[in-house]
């Protein structure tokens, strides 16, 4: 937006000392599209990437840090047995097309969610509601059937944001949604567009444009942000590179935690990874420190189990799955596979698949176990592994938070079906102890380890190349979510 079209006041707030012009736009890379804009239909994690707390929300939200504060709702009581959860939404929000946000699209929201023909990827966050009646404008009431330590947790997620009857019809190709940025654009194939959204109801933005550009190849990217095309790159593809932007002042590298667990997910229904002694023999084929080094060059901690090691309730099993080719190659005559087997190892676009795959793969190889590898696209991998569950193994980052409780879905897609974590998750969401439920989580992460369901690898890092002045971006990847609602420039 050019300087001239503004009113005096909107000018005179611009101005920074020494007299420059502070920008209020933004270009930032990303390296994957959205599949399409609906937070609450979708398991690609990049439309939260783009969505998430700048143009929807939900009751609560993740604050950088990971904690869960007010969103829509500005407070909430909880009945003494835990079953209602009373929300008290935020007074004067519309929507992007002016409509009114209030109890009823709450309801709206929550009911469409939770439907028998629900295509909401996360449909378990939402698996205790039991009613949501809507008390008055102002005032919803949510009654679960059973009490659930989780659910002010659950109603952060991308999933579980709010959205309007109103559009929902065109929210895949148009999101309407409440937050500080309306949607503006979208050039499929190479950005998405924001902008300001002038009516918001809370802290107002401070960008007035924003870009999403989208960069999957990792020299491309390097090209970009050393050509200062971009003035952020998200979750930057190419590790290799960091050490040159560091050195350089027209740059500023953040790297932080993500919740991404990135595992070799194993299709434990497919002969003969169906046989546990073979998913123990892969999990001792593999170096983990090796894939590390070579596909991440040197960013990402080791884990042995589904559960980020910054959480306080994190155990390290690394040790039940330590590199041991020899133990993976007896593992495998015990098993009936003297002289391994092979299966398909199909790769999602991010750089921890293709290259950690290339480097997987060498590994295997070296016990006798033979991958037939296929690099797909997103849509690729989500029709044929996340729903098809037509794979052996793929890799993927897990970047869903405290997203333990996958395993206890049988239909999920690496068809893990254990009653015993079944019901130790189902005892998990009743309990509100925090000694309980650290004791429960330990157990948990315990159990899948020793089951080797997948290979654990490592927990994700992320890194993000920005210009110096860019303020106010997110170190850590508590959700997967590129938040620019607080940022600005300071020049």
């Amino acid at each position: 937006m050019s300087w001239m079209k503004l009113g005096a006041a909107s000018a005179l707030a611009l101005m920074v000392a020494g007299g420059a012009w502070a920008k209020t736009d933004i270009v930032v890379a990303m390296q994957l599209e959205p599949p399409h804009l609906d937070p609450t239909s979708a398991a690609a994690g990049a439309i939260d990437s783009v969505l998430y707390s700048n143009v929807f929300e939900g009751l609560t939200r993740f604050a950088s840090d990971g904690s869960i504060v007010p969103g829509l709702a500005k407070s909430w009581d909880i009945s003494e047995d835990g079953l209602s959860y009373t929300f008290h939404l935020a007074e004067g929000v519309t929507f992007h097309d002016g409509t009114t946000m209030d109890a009823e699209d709450v309801k709206f929201s929550l009911d469409r969610a939770r439907a028998e023909d629900s295509a909401n990827a996360q449909k378990a966050l939402f698996g205790a509601i039991s009613e949501v009646e809507v008390v008055d404008p102002a005032t919803v009431k949510v009654t679960l059937s059973e009490p659930n330590g989780n659910f002010l947790f659950n109603m952060a997620w991308g999933d579980a944001v709010i959205v309007a009857p109103e559009s929902i019809e065109n929210i895949k190709q148009a999101p309407v949604g409440t937050g500080a940025f309306k949607f503006s654009n979208w050039v499929q194939g190479d950005n998405i567009t924001l902008e300001k959204n002038p009516d918001y109801w809370g802290t107002p933005a401070q960008l007035e444009n924003v870009t999403f550009k989208f960069i999957s190849d990792p020299t491309a990217a390097f090209a970009a942000v050393m050509a200062e095309d971009v003035d952020v790159f998200a979750g930057f593809p190419a590790p290799e590179n960091l050490p040159q932007f560091e050195a350089d002042p027209r740059f500023q590298v953040i790297v932080g935690n993500t919740e991404g667990e990135t595992i070799l997910s194993t299709n434990n229904k497919m002969p003969p990874l169906d046989n546990e002694k073979v998913r123990e023999a892969i999990a001792h084929a593999i170096d983990r420190q090796a894939i590390i080094d070579g596909a991440m060059f040197g960013l990402g901690t080791p884990i042995g189990t589904h559960f980020a090691p910054h959480n306080p309730d994190y155990l390290n099993l690394t040790g039940n799955s330590a590199y041991d080719p020899e133990k993976a190659k007896a593992l495998l005559a015990e098993a009936g596979f003297p002289d391994g087997f092979k299966t398909t190892l199909k790769l999602p676009p991010p750089s921890y698949a293709r290259r950690g795959g290339e480097i997987i793969a060498a590994q295997l190889r070296a016990v006798g176990i033979e991958t037939e590898i296929s690099n797909l696209e997103w849509a690729q991998w989500l029709e044929q592994v996340f729903r098809g569950k037509d794979y052996g193994l793929t890799i993927v980052s897990h970047t869903e938070p405290f997203d333990i409780g996958i395993y206890a879905r049988p239909d999920y897609y690496f068809q893990y079906d254990n009653p015993e974590f079944q019901a130790l998750m189902e005892e998990l969401n009743r309990t509100t102890d925090p000694a309980k439920r650290t004791e429960m989580l330990h157990k948990a992460q315990t159990i899948i380890s020793e089951d080797y369901v997948n290979g654990y690898l490592f927990q994700l890092a992320t890194a993000t190349v920005a210009k110096a002045g860019v303020r106010g971006l997110w170190k850590d990847a508590p959700t997967q979510a590129t938040d620019l609602t607080a940022v600005y420039w300071e020049e």
